[in-house]
């Protein structure tokens, strides 16, 4: 519905109203307490995996779509009890079982010609997706109880960079950062995100204090590479499958994938830093 009210204004229109609206749920269900929070990022892994799933089946493959995004759901919602202190860290181990349950299914569906290619596309929507946003309850529950700031931050400096590489790109772009994966991406507006994705990381230091300074600036530098890393890796699955948009979902910007895609690459690289240095 919101996709054909949109269809009478341009793209950079499209663009800036869909994602003040996606934005404004998102932080407000972040805001607001731990299940709203929960709740929406269950929402998007669902519609991210699927969308997957999806796209893998235009390329001719016949990954387990239901069992897999089960499975992605039951892996995130696993971690976050966990993270919550409401399961005990045991039960970890159930995940190993239930994957396992893809060989399993796969075994008797006698008409699949490669299957083993196809469970493998299966664990990849689980590991590609499942995987990093699950992360995202090691960052809300990083200091023991649920805090907004560090899952917020992170987000807004995801925003901030996407938004500084787009316009500086738009506006000042000519030196390709890597033409033959993504021939719109350039050197200016890699640094136009860098640049806005530090000064938004200096006013969070400011204003959330969960984390110093230090680990503000990092986590930017982190966000910015492998966040591009992740954009690039994005248009590397979707040329091979040889499509412009991972979907249509979301005005100006396409598909979930196409908005989250430097978010799956770039939350582990953030939880290792902070739990590990």
């Amino acid at each position: 519905m919101m996709t054909s009210a949109l269809n009478k204004y341009n793209n950079l229109t499209q663009r800036i109203i869909a994602g003040s609206i996606g934005a404004g749920l998102i932080v407000s269900s972040i805001w607001i307490n731990e299940w709203t929070f929960f709740a929406v990022f269950l929402i998007i892994t669902a519609l991210s995996v699927l969308e997957f799933y999806k796209l893998v089946g235009i390329d001719g493959m016949i990954p387990l779509k239901t069992f897999g995004t089960f499975s992605g759901l039951f892996v995130y919602t696993l971690v976050f009890l966990i993270e919550r202190n409401t399961l005990s860290d045991k039960f970890y181990f159930l995940i190993f079982p239930l994957l396992s349950g893809i060989y399993l299914i796969k075994l008797y569906k006698k008409t699949d010609k490669k299957p083993f290619t196809n469970i493998a596309m299966t664990f990849l929507g689980i590991l590609y997706i499942t995987l990093p946003l699950s992360l995202l309850n090691i960052l809300a529950y990083f200091h023991g109880v649920y805090n907004h700031e560090i899952i917020l931050g992170v987000l807004l400096l995801s925003w901030a960079n996407d938004s500084g590489a787009y316009f500086a790109g738009s506006k000042f772009g000519k030196r390709k950062l890597f033409e033959r994966v993504s021939p719109k991406k350039t050197w200016e507006g890699f640094l136009g995100g860098l640049v806005i994705a530090i000064l938004i990381a200096l006013v969070l230091a400011h204003y959330f204090q969960s984390i110093n300074i230090t680990q503000w600036i990092v986590i930017s530098f982190i966000i910015v590479i492998s966040g591009t890393y992740g954009d690039l890796v994005e248009s590397l699955f979707k040329r091979s499958i040889e499509i412009k948009d991972s979907g249509s979902s979301i005005p100006g910007h396409g598909g979930f994938l196409d908005r989250f895609d430097g978010f799956f690459l770039s939350l582990p690289f953030i939880v290792a830093y902070l739990e590990v240095f």
